[in-house]
């Protein structure tokens, strides 16, 4: 079995200069994918199950998936819940046999986000699995606005909820399509130079790939978590896949053809985030 928590795959990053991937899984075809690419790439892999993965799937049958397949991998695989909004659903995460929750409190005064975050580190740190929070607010791409991460609070953040892990808002957001945009690197350094704790960037698909490359290699942000990009991959597969013969209705003939794509296009986004 090669099931790690955060924390496992994170401290080697911050020590070796090289970030891990946080790959947003939607069903059994691409965290499937995922692993294969990660095996082929000789690199961790982070299977996040994000709030649309729950609405369509109950957490014990992704915990069981997630955990299923690190058995099988012959490199370490993580299983995280990815915003998580409240105790309960971390509690059932960790129950489900997760080793890594992301507690989200950070539409939350400070105080409270604090309080919060630090009870359900605590809880998770019991159970022997990690736990990553939220400081600022990572907002969404044609929807809520940021707030970007102020370093004396997240200097404070880190200090008093002891996460393994802190998400941060630098001018990501979530669902990014393109490129085009970049992060306030003067903002990640003032952050790096507060903390120790490994950094995290939501809403990766939208940072150019230099920047990725550079901050893997460079600082102490140690995660990137990537859905669009791949979402789009899969997505573009399977309308090969249907287009191909408009005789076709066996779905899993059909999801069965976006595996190799898929793979290749999770290949890609790894390479970027290896050491130099």
């Amino acid at each position: 079995m090669t099931l790690a928590t955060l924390a496992d795959v994170l401290q080697p990053a911050l020590k070796n200069g090289h970030a891990v991937a946080g790959l947003v899984t939607l069903g059994w075809e691409d965290m499937r994918a995922y692993v294969a690419a990660a095996e082929a790439e000789g690199v961790p892999v982070i299977l996040q199950a994000g709030p649309s993965c729950r609405a369509h799937t109950p957490l014990p049958i992704l915990g069981a998936m997630f955990r299923h397949l690190a058995e099988l991998a012959s490199v370490p695989v993580v299983a995280h819940l990815d915003h998580g909004y409240t105790i309960e659903e971390c509690k059932i995460a960790i129950e489900s046999g997760f080793t890594s929750i992301m507690f989200d409190g950070s539409r939350k005064p400070l105080a409270q986000n604090i309080a919060q975050t630090a009870a359900i580190a605590e809880m998770a740190h019991k159970a022997g699995v990690s736990c990553e929070g939220e400081i600022g607010f990572v907002g969404y791409a044609g929807g809520e606005s940021s707030a970007g991460t102020d370093p004396e609070e997240a200097a404070e953040f880190a200090r008093d909820t002891g996460v393994d892990a802190m998400a941060i808002s630098v001018g990501n957001v979530h669902l990014q399509q393109d490129k085009e945009g970049g992060l306030d690197l003067d903002r990640i350094r003032a952050i790096e130079a507060v903390t120790t704790v490994p950094l995290v960037i939501h809403g990766g698909s939208g940072v150019p790939l230099e920047q990725r490359r550079l901050l893997s290699r460079s600082s102490s942000v140690c995660k990137f978590n990537i859905g669009t990009e791949l979402r789009m991959a899969f997505g573009a597969a399977l309308r090969v896949a249907i287009n191909s013969d408009p005789d076709r209705f066996d779905r899993v003939a059909i999801l069965k053809d976006t595996h190799d794509p898929l793979v290749a296009a999770t290949r890609t986004v790894l390479k970027g985030f290896k050491g130099a």
